[in-house]
């Protein structure tokens, strides 16, 4: 067993040279594939990168990611905050609590947790410091909710884990609501605690609250946005369309919102969109192409199997046994991208998880939970560098101490999907 030793040396030095993740896995996976079986490698290592991406399914991920991307260029994350702060501006920590809120909907408008952290984090930090709140409730607020919008749908994670696993997606979509409303009641039931046990670190609502009229005026800039999102998502969940099918006439919606409504796209701006959804698609898709010539070397091996055969026999309890893989993925997930950890780990950990008797939907949804706590914890926390790029009066330094009271929150509510599976597949089982 010294080839595989070897591959994942290859990988890990690689990385730690600088070289693109995507380099790194088809270039190890590659290495691995010639020790194995000779010249036929540069046979298989074409085939599985082929293979992972010819998939209808995936069509979708680009389309969603247009969708996102095209709403995120208008004033919907802006309009979307006002509204809860205008709802909950009587609270005390209010803000913060709408800048989970308002994080919560945006994920289902974009799907990308950096588009909410860019949208809403460049209007709410500012609007917290300047009404008193802590630095650190501020920042922390708004990196850990900006990772809801890796659960809740149209989740770009869940495609990808559904192409990798052949769950379905629409399946998975369903099963990210209810640990998504979970999530950001438990976000925003710990500012609530958190403010009330600490009062100076944030100051009392507004006296006078709001007319009942400026409140309703406020949901006149997100209602199209929002009747979008219900719509793809309710074709996907009541058969009507594919998932990709929705993503397409998301993307279309989105753009013609934006177009007519909003009336913020000009030729540039329109060009800027196209260009971005096609890099970020891309790397996606690159990543997860060269991530399979990774995974069929382990597979060829059977290093799967041998990870589920030594784990299965110990006598550690089935729940024992996914507490250190769940914390092993948070480890990874400090180090690794999403979208790598996803391609890379799931046919190693499906095996042994079907093998523990879980069903790989709940596996999808407990894994993507972890993902949000990868991208709020560093080095490769995506979200806490775009927080600071879009509210450069916040250090580094201080984004990643305000996010540590919310990881805690969230590997919290981790562990309750994981050790009560049956939360998870409840609204998947009823719909």
């Amino acid at each position: 067993m010294i080839e595989p030793i070897i591959v994942v040396a290859v990988l890990l030095g690689m990385i730690g040279a600088g070289a693109p993740i995507f380099l790194a896995l088809g270039a190890s996976g590659l290495v691995g594939l010639w020790m194995a079986r000779g010249s036929m490698a540069f046979f298989f290592a074409p085939t599985s990168f082929f293979g992972q991406l010819n998939s209808f399914e995936l069509i979708a991920l680009p389309l969603f990611i247009l969708m996102g991307n095209i709403l995120g260029a208008t004033p919907v994350g802006q309009n979307l905050f006002r509204a809860a702060a205008l709802w909950l501006q009587w609270l005390r920590g209010g803000l913060a609590i709408a800048t989970v809120g308002a994080s919560a909907i945006f994920g289902a408008v974009s799907g990308v947790s950096v588009a909410g952290v860019a949208a809403v984090g460049s209007i709410a930090v500012p609007q917290m410091l300047e009404r008193g709140y802590s630095r650190t409730l501020a920042a922390g607020s708004v990196a850990s909710s900006g990772a809801l919008a890796m659960l809740i749908p149209p989740s770009v994670p869940f495609i990808i884990y559904g192409a990798v696993s052949g769950v379905s997606v629409g399946a998975l979509f369903i099963g990210g609501i209810l640990p998504g409303i979970v999530l950001a009641l438990a976000l925003s039931v710990f500012i609530y605690f958190r403010v009330l046990l600490k009062p100076e670190e944030a100051p009392l609502g507004d006296a006078d609250e709001a007319p009942l009229g400026e409140k309703f005026r406020a949901l006149a800039g997100i209602w199209h946005a929002l009747l979008l999102v219900a719509i793809v998502l309710g074709s996907i969940y009541t058969g009507i369309a594919t998932p990709s099918e929705a993503a397409a006439f998301g993307a279309a919606g989105a753009f013609l919102i934006a177009l007519l409504i909003f009336r913020c796209l000009t030729w540039r701006k329109t060009l800027e969109i196209l260009t971005a959804s096609v890099k970020v698609s891309g790397a996606i898709l690159l990543i997860m192409g060269c991530a399979k010539i990774f995974g069929d070397y382990l597979n060829l091996v059977r290093v799967p199997e041998s990870v589920s055969a030594a784990l299965t026999a110990t006598d550690l309890p089935p729940w024992a046994i996914l507490t250190l893989v769940m914390i092993a993925l948070v480890l990874l997930g400090m180090l690794v991208d999403a979208v790598s950890l996803i391609v890379v780990t799931t046919p190693i950990l499906l095996p042994l998880v079907t093998a523990l008797g879980y069903d790989p939907l709940w596996f999808g949804i407990v894994l993507v939970m972890n993902l949000e706590i990868a991208v709020v914890t560093p080095p490769v926390g995506l979200n806490l560098y775009a927080l600071k790029g879009v509210c450069p009066q916040l250090e580094v330094e201080e984004i990643i101490k305000s996010v540590v009271p919310f990881v805690v929150v969230q590997f919290a509510i981790l562990m309750l999907f994981v050790l009560f599976p049956q939360i998870s597949l409840w609204l998947p089982g009823l719909l």
